[in-house]
């Protein structure tokens, strides 16, 4: 698949499909959270791993958005 083809279906499945837009949105709630601020270096684990889980969402977001034209001037395809 190309990287537009790409786009395409998650624009499909995250925005255009109902339950996609249930599961997108059940999705940030879960795993999108801020830094934790106190804590030593728990905290630091523990926006580590939050860090991990909002690139996820992240990607999700970018490949919808570059999907309807715009483009993130950050964006690197890996």
């Amino acid at each position: 698949m190309t990287p537009e083809q790409v786009d395409a279906m998650f624009k499909r499945v995250f925005e255009e499909h109902h339950e996609g837009r249930i599961v997108l949105e059940l999705l940030i709630q879960r795993f999108a959270r801020n830094a934790c601020t106190v804590g030593g270096i728990d905290a630091i684990l523990t926006t580590y791993k939050q860090a991990g889980n909002r690139e996820v969402l992240d990607h999700v977001v970018l490949r919808i958005n570059r999907a309807n034209g715009v483009e993130d001037v950050n964006d690197q395809e890996e």
